[in-house]
């Protein structure tokens, strides 16, 4: 509790230069102060909820890839805004229009996958169903890339922090917040046809 105080009370300079010797806690407390902020801006600018959160998760993704490069040349803010506007710049250039529907508006720390597609909703719902609707995210899990499909379940349902799975699959921290990004965009795709089963 003590180091979560610690976090939550430091200045935005000390947490950059605490993500960039690598601590995930201090880059996770920038993104929560600022994560409303950097979605505004990329709303602002595509009107569009879904696309606004895809550049605003792709900008924390590059904020982290990139956190070593910020000299402080202007503050945080300023520097995590630049990242958003130019990744919305390059999206609306390419005018890759696409809508990926998000199960529950996926938002990163706010848990697994199954809590995010509101099962009360549905409720009640017997064994038999219950049985079918398992068998369909598995059928869809397994649709995933190995490395996709991995990330998820590691972070998803074994509850593992981002460090952990990088140490597990040998590879970066950046490239483990990349593929359970595109995991999760991947999986709601796949379950599109099980969620519209759900709200009939």
């Amino acid at each position: 509790m003590e180091l979560d105080k610690k976090y939550s009370e430091a200045k935005d300079e000390a947490l950059v230069k605490a993500a960039q010797k690598g601590d995930v806690k201090a880059f996770e407390e920038l993104v929560a102060r600022h994560r409303d902020k950097v979605y505004g801006r990329a709303f602002s600018m595509l009107r569009n909820e879904d696309e606004a959160y895809d550049i605003s998760q792709e900008a924390w993704i590059k904020a982290w890839q990139r956190i070593k490069q910020f000299h402080g040349d202007s503050n945080f803010t300023t520097w995590i805004t630049r990242i958003t506007i130019n990744l919305t710049l390059d999206y609306l250039r390419k005018q890759k229009r696409y809508k990926v529907e998000s199960i529950e508006e996926q938002v990163e720390e706010s848990g697994g996958v199954e809590r995010q597609m509101d099962l009360e909703q549905v409720a009640p719902i017997d064994e038999l169903e219950r049985k079918e609707i398992r068998e369909r995210i598995d059928k869809a899990l397994q649709q995933l890339s190995y490395e996709h499909r991995t990330v998820l379940v590691l972070h998803e349902f074994e509850g593992l922090e981002y460090k952990e799975i990088a140490k597990r699959m040998k590879c970066s921290i950046g490239t483990v917040m990349s593929r359970l990004f595109y995991a999760r965009k991947k999986l709601a795709n796949l379950l599109k046809s099980l969620k519209r089963e759900w709200k009939k």
